[in-house]
């Protein structure tokens, strides 16, 4: 199971990427199983020291009883205080954001969610990514690549 947040490498240049892990409950990891999330607008903010991801949509699950959990609420992501520190003083500087890019199901059975740190792109910039993309698919479709 993964989820890709495609819109994020349009609208970001990327420096780093990091690896995090997520504290969920039962009813949102059996939903995350079932393929029941969505990263529209999602984005990641600093509280107390601690990284939290917003908006990130994670369905109820449909089994669930009042135990279900709420689809929009905030979670806690699990980084080393190292990274946590470089981080946050990144975030202080003008046009950095955190990301998140991808969401996957760990070897190690835990669901795993891969954050960017990425700097906003200009509007020229989004054109000049869209004629990269273009040309990189004409290409392709030339050579039968």
């Amino acid at each position: 199971m993964e989820l890709t947040n495609r819109k994020a490498h349009h609208e970001y240049f990327f420096e780093s990427t990091y690896i995090a892990g997520m504290v969920l409950s039962g009813t949102e990891i059996k939903s995350l199983r079932a393929g029941k999330a969505s990263f529209n607008d999602s984005y990641c903010i600093f509280h107390k020291g601690e990284l939290y991801i917003k908006s990130l949509h994670i369905s109820e699950y449909a089994f669930g009883t009042y135990h279900n959990h709420e689809p929009m609420q905030e979670r806690k992501l699990l980084l080393n205080k190292k990274e946590l520190k470089k981080l946050e003083n990144k975030i202080k500087e003008k046009g950095y954001s955190i990301i998140p890019l991808r969401l996957f199901l760990a070897e190690s059975g835990y669901f795993k969610l891969e954050i960017g740190l990425g700097k906003g792109k200009k509007h020229y910039d989004k054109r000049e990514t869209i004629k990269q993309r273009d040309s990189e698919r004409d290409i392709k479709r030339k050579y039968g690549i």
